[in-house]
């Protein structure tokens, strides 16, 4: 790390960009954790959209054969 960057003071993952002002996280780690976790949620609520898709089509279709019955 060059003399552009000051640690913060209580958090050994952080620094602080002399030129931005910026606080930058050097915990890799921590990032590639948060990464995962929202590409997982985001699969999750693809999921569940698919499935509410799928369940109103469903009803639709029984919506369908009770209007053919009568």
């Amino acid at each position: 790390m060059d003399n552009r960057y000051f640690k913060v003071e209580g958090h050994s993952y952080l620094v602080r960009d002399s030129r931005s002002n910026a606080i930058v996280n050097l915990d890799k780690n921590g990032y590639d954790s948060y990464k995962n976790l929202k590409r997982a949620k985001s699969r999750e609520r693809d999921r569940i959209d698919k499935l509410e898709n799928d369940i109103g089509e469903i009803k639709d279709l029984l919506r369908q054969l009770i209007e053919k019955d009568q």
